[in-house]
This record gives C-alpha cells, sequence and structure tokens, in this order.
C-alpha cells in the first residue's frame, strides 16, 4: 500500500498531460461499468505505481505509470483465454500480437498494454467483459 495515492498534479508530472488525459478516460469506462474497489500500490521494480480494480479478493485489471508511460494489464485464466481465442479475429492487430507475446503463468496469460491514446479501449472492455460482467448498469 501506498503511504499517499498521487494526486492529479502528481500523476500529471509523472505521465505528461496527453497520457494522464488517457489514463483518467481509461478509469471513467471502467468505473461506468465496474463497482470495484480500487487500490494504489507501488508499481514494483519496472512502475512507480499500480492502481488495481478488485472485488471479493479478485482482480479484475491493474493500471500503471512510470515516467511518460501508462500501463493497462488485464490477465486471462485458461477459460478465459479459450474466450478471447474463440473470438480472437474481432480484436485488433495490436491486441492480438500483445496477445501472442505475452507469457503465460501458472495463473494465467499477463497481457500488459501501454496505451498512447484511446484507440483501443474498446477491446479493452470487451477483455474486461471476459473476466466479469459488467456490475453497473
Amino acid at each position: 500500500m501506498l503511504e499517499r495515492t498521487p494526486d492529479a498534479e502528481q500523476m500529471t508530472a509523472l505521465v505528461g498531460v496527453p497520457l494522464y488525459e488517457v489514463w483518467n478516460r481509461l478509469c471513467v469506462l471502467i468505473d461506468e461499468k465496474y463497482d470495484m474497489e480500487r487500490l494504489w500500490n507501488n508499481g514494483g521494480k519496472a512502475w512507480t505505481y499500480e492502481y488495481k480494480y478488485r472485488r471479493g479478493g479478485k482482480t479484475l485489471c491493474a493500471l500503471y505509470a512510470r515516467e511518460n508511460c501508462i500501463g493497462f494489464m488485464i490477465i486471462l485464466g485458461k477459460e478465459e483465454r479459450i474466450k478471447f481465442e474463440k473470438d480472437r479475429e474481432s480484436y485488433s492487430k495490436e491486441v492480438q500480437i500483445i496477445y501472442d507475446e505475452s507469457r503465460t503463468y501458472h495463473d494465467g496469460k499477463w497481457m500488459m498494454f501501454e496505451p498512447e491514446d484511446t484507440s483501443l479501449f474498446d477491446d479493452f472492455i470487451r477483455l474486461l467483459n471476459i473476466k466479469r460482467k459488467p456490475n453497473r448498469k
């Protein structure tokens, strides 16, 4: 856990104005569809911050921030990978490439995106839907 949650000024200084806008739009999109616990942590070796969406001990996804870069991670378990693979042609080439290049661990395939704009957001929401149906109307 972080001692202090970063504020808008700190986040803007870290990732820059354009990426902070992308970060905020992604958070709004997730918040509109999912009622989740939101937890700030330090980002480990590779990232400055982690912002995790969880419910009932299960992580939906996590956002990451470091200097001039943001990340969006989603982990697809075995059943979720089967669902993705059935429908993979309907996802953008970029998502398919990240899927293919992501490492698979015992708990699933760890897909990390580094969005620079909102162009993949529709695919992100579809990936989240595979993990969990939205619980907000």
